[in-house]
C-alpha cells in the first residue's frame, strides 16, 4: 500500500480579507473533492488572508499510480486560477 501526500501552499491575491479567503478555500475543497477520490482540507496558515496551505491523501497500491493522481490534482488545482501555487511538497510512504 502506498499513501501519498500533498502539501500545496498558494498566494491569494485578490482577496482582502479572511472572508475571501475563506469563500476561495471552499471553492478549492468542494471542486477537488467532487472530480477527484481524495482527502483535502487546510492545514495551516489559517489566520493569514493572503497564503492558503492545503493538505490533500490518496491511497493507492502503485506509487505510479499515486504520483498521477496527485499530479493530476495539482494541475487541476492550477487550472482553476483561483490563487497563485508558490510552493509544494509531496511525499509517499510505504505501508
Amino acid at each position: 500500500m502506498v499513501i501519498g501526500i500533498l502539501k500545496i501552499q498558494m498566494h491569494l491575491g485578490e482577496g482582502h480579507s479572511l472572508k475571501e479567503k475563506r469563500k476561495v478555500v471552499k471553492s478549492l475543497v468542494g471542486k477537488v473533492r467532487s472530480r477527484f477520490n481524495t482527502a483535502i482540507a487546510e492545514v495551516g496558515e489559517n489566520d493569514k488572508w493572503q497564503l492558503i496551505e492545503l493538505g490533500l491523501t490518496t491511497v493507492g497500491n502503485d506509487k505510479r499510480h499515486v504520483d498521477s493522481s496527485l499530479s493530476n490534482i495539482l494541475n487541476f488545482i492550477d487550472s482553476l486560477y483561483l490563487a497563485e501555487i508558490i510552493d509544494t511538497k509531496m511525499e509517499f510512504i510505504n505501508v
